[in-house]
């Protein structure tokens, strides 16, 4: 039987590229593809493939966050028949980033494509489907348990996002030295292109695909496409990824308050004092710097 895709990547040319090399490779069906990653979602829960091809930098919703949706949304229905698929990144992210994908087992292509690895990332999804098989079909290939996709998504998400907080570096992945900075970050208000200092800027945040940056002054938009890459240009000792949604200058938090079910939020010292919540996994980090 044929294995089912869904290809997900905001670049046209990467998905017709993609598609071409699962046609040379054979008994794969791609029986979808989306562009960014809302349509990714509604997409891959209705069409349920056996695994997804997921572009890790989008706008809007990246592909972690794609896989955080599905993830909750599987949550809410335990009973559910389906499970979630087999996933297979596509990134241009750095070598770090790529052993984070091979500490938690989930394969992965860079780009440009090869189609050597592409048809290494199927044979492993087959592996996968054999090894996750009922016993009594299970006749020609000896197989060990594996975790399931879920569990192995959830540890990578839990990974991204202690890395993301400043958490201590992960046995046996390789850190790269930190790319060179400017300390200013480009910030569109109106039709101005400001160079904001880093140090100045509140906190940052991602809505509906659009990256805002917020100084106690001025509010504008990043020249981003994901708050991960605007991580990448300011000072990772000043600057923490406190949800999901939200890079904040630690500098500029005003006021800690408790929030329901032992969370926190972060009171910012913008002209709107805004409230920013704390991912449960980052109130460790919370507790760390403030001493709570």
């Amino acid at each position: 039987m044929p294995i089912s895709a869904v290809i997900v990547d905001d670049e046209p040319l990467a998905r017709r590229e993609l598609q071409y090399l699962l046609e040379r490779v054979g008994d794969v069906d791609v029986v979808a593809e989306a562009s960014n990653g809302i349509e990714a979602v509604k997409i891959i829960r209705n069409a349920a493939p056996d695994v997804v091809f997921l572009d890790v930098q989008m706008p809007g919703l990246d592909g972690f966050a794609v896989l955080k949706k599905l993830l909750d949304a599987q949550a809410m229905r335990p009973d559910a028949e389906e499970s979630m698929p087999e996933v297979v990144f596509a990134t241009a992210f750095d070598q770090y980033a790529v052993r984070a994908f091979e500490v938690n087992a989930i394969d992965y292509l860079l780009k440009p494509f090869e189609e050597r690895r592409v048809r290494q990332a199927i044979e492993k999804v087959r592996a996968r489907q054999l090894a996750n098989a009922p016993s009594n079909v299970q006749t020609s290939i000896e197989t060990v348990p594996q975790a399931s996709s879920e569990e192995r998504l959830e540890s990578l998400l839990k990974l991204l996002e202690l890395q993301a907080g400043g958490a201590p570096q992960q046995a046996g992945v390789a850190r790269v030295p930190a790319k060179t900075r400017s300390g200013k970050v480009v910030v569109r208000s109106g039709q101005r292109l400001l160079l904001v200092d880093q140090h100045d800027v509140s906190f940052a945040s991602i809505e509906e695909g659009a990256i805002s940056v917020v100084t106690p002054q001025i509010e504008g938009l990043a020249n981003c496409r994901t708050i991960e890459e605007l991580a990448e240009q300011v000072d990772a000792d000043s600057f923490w990824r406190a949800h999901r949604s939200y890079l904040v200058n630690i500098a500029h938090i005003k006021e800690v308050v408790p929030w329901f079910k032992s969370t926190y939020l972060l009171r910012m010292d913008d002209r709107k004092h805004t409230e920013i919540p704390v991912a449960r996994a980052q109130i460790k980090r919370l507790r760390e710097l403030f001493n709570l």
